[in-house]
């Protein structure tokens, strides 16, 4: 005879799979039993709720880090970061968690934003689970560049997303009337291909533009091929595990970052030659060369920016908070990429920060914040090489120029 599930067992096993990034696969058995358990015997109402308050407001040590500015504008911005992780974990981990079901979602758009965000991009995810096959419908646009790339892991689990496959621009066929399509699975497949391992937990689009104003993004829909017709009732072991991921996002991705900008404030002014391979394992795309630096200036000073000549398909160079968040690029100018940038003669450019306008092109606002980070990145770059950045009164700028 088989042996009863014992109360909470199946709750608690839910749980440990679902915060570990486990596939539809592992979870199901587990689901189903739960969701017995929870109809035989609820929990108490409100625990799920406080535990995922607890859980979060660790969260909020990385505000108050030893090296973290304490500033009041700089604690706001962090305190509000804070709330717009939490916006994309809810997101992420309860509407769009199910990936037998897939939707677009997004990690990072103009007032979400993770990891030196670029305000050039159009950024999508799709929650996954490698042992089962998708398909991307979509029509091409015209932005300058889309790329898609499968990861495992996560920022709330293992802290990282390590990458399993990548096809962009250089690679994706796409037919006479602008249409496409991607399969992704862990194997080989005829036409556009993505690679997937069974580990791969999430779909990132990046679509990349040199000019918004002008230019039509892709629009595109991911559906799971060998899944069921409809998805199963709710179950409040899957709702607490699911707040819990998000409460887990929160404070990972809090706590990456905070590492990061802790490390590239160390050599203020100046660019890290970190290896790339660590911000690869983060997320990064693999077509994209990144130079982070951090950078801190007085009233009546500025940071020259010497951007070499680079062959390459896109570049971009972007000011951003301590918090790794782009600056507001809706209302300021905090960005310049190859299309929009005026070049010296060798090819070169000279970008300009400051916190207010020296009368000299490539002026970048620091929109009244005395520190941040900054992040130059090349796409598919021949020979990419990190900028150099030299300090220097305001009043020099244009003798120096």
């Amino acid at each position: 005879m088989n042996s009863p599930v014992l109360p909470g067992m199946a709750r608690r096993r839910l749980l440990q799979l679902m915060a570990a990034g486990a596939g539809a696969a592992s979870v199901s058995p587990w689901l189903s039993a739960a969701r017995a358990e929870t109809a035989a015997a609820p929990l108490p109402d409100g625990d799920p709720w406080r535990a995922f308050c607890r859980q979060l407001e660790q969260a909020g040590q990385q505000i108050l880090r030893p090296e973290a500015p304490r500033d009041a504008r700089s604690q706001a911005e962090g305190y509000r970061y804070l709330s717009r992780l939490l916006r994309a974990a809810l997101e992420q981990e309860m509407e769009a968690a199910d990936p037998l079901f897939p939707q677009f979602y997004q990690l990072s758009n103009e007032t979400i934003k993770i990891g030196a965000d670029n305000p050039d991009n159009h950024y999508l995810n799709a929650q996954i689970d490698g042992r089962h096959d998708y398909r991307v419908r979509g029509l091409r646009g015209t932005v300058s560049h889309v790329s898609f790339s499968t990861k495992a892991g996560s920022y709330g689990s293992s802290g990282s997303l390590p990458p399993t496959g990548s096809v962009d621009t250089e690679t994706l066929k796409v037919e006479s009337d602008g249409s496409f399509e991607l399969i992704l699975s862990a194997t080989p497949k005829p036409g556009n291909w993505l690679p997937m391992t069974e580990e791969s937990r999430m779909l990132i689009v990046r679509q990349t533009f040199l000019d918004r104003q002008s230019e039509r993004p892709a629009e595109m829909t991911i559906e799971c091929l060998d899944g069921p017709d409809q998805p199963a009732p709710l179950a409040l072991a899957e709702v607490e595990a699911r707040l819990l991921a998000a409460a887990a996002f929160v404070q990972g991705t809090a706590s990456i970052f905070a590492d990061w900008s802790q490390r590239f404030n160390e050599q203020l002014n100046d660019f890290s030659r970190l290896d790339q391979q660590e911000f690869l394992r983060q997320g990064g795309d693999a077509s994209i060369f990144y130079g982070h630096g951090a950078w801190q200036l007085g009233e009546e000073e500025a940071l020259l920016i010497d951007i070499p000549a680079t062959d390459c398909e896109f570049w971009n160079f972007q000011v951003d908070n301590y918090w790794m968040e782009s600056l507001d690029y809706r209302y300021f100018n905090i960005h310049l990429n190859r299309f929009n940038a005026h070049y010296r003669e060798d090819g070169g450019v000279t970008i300009v920060l400051a916190h207010r306008d020296p009368g000299v092109p490539n002026w970048l606002t620091t929109t009244g914040h005395e520190r941040g980070t900054m992040l130059y990145r090349v796409v598919h770059g021949k020979d990419p090489r990190y900028p150099t950045a030299r300090r220097m009164k305001l009043a020099e700028v244009e003798r120096s120029l």
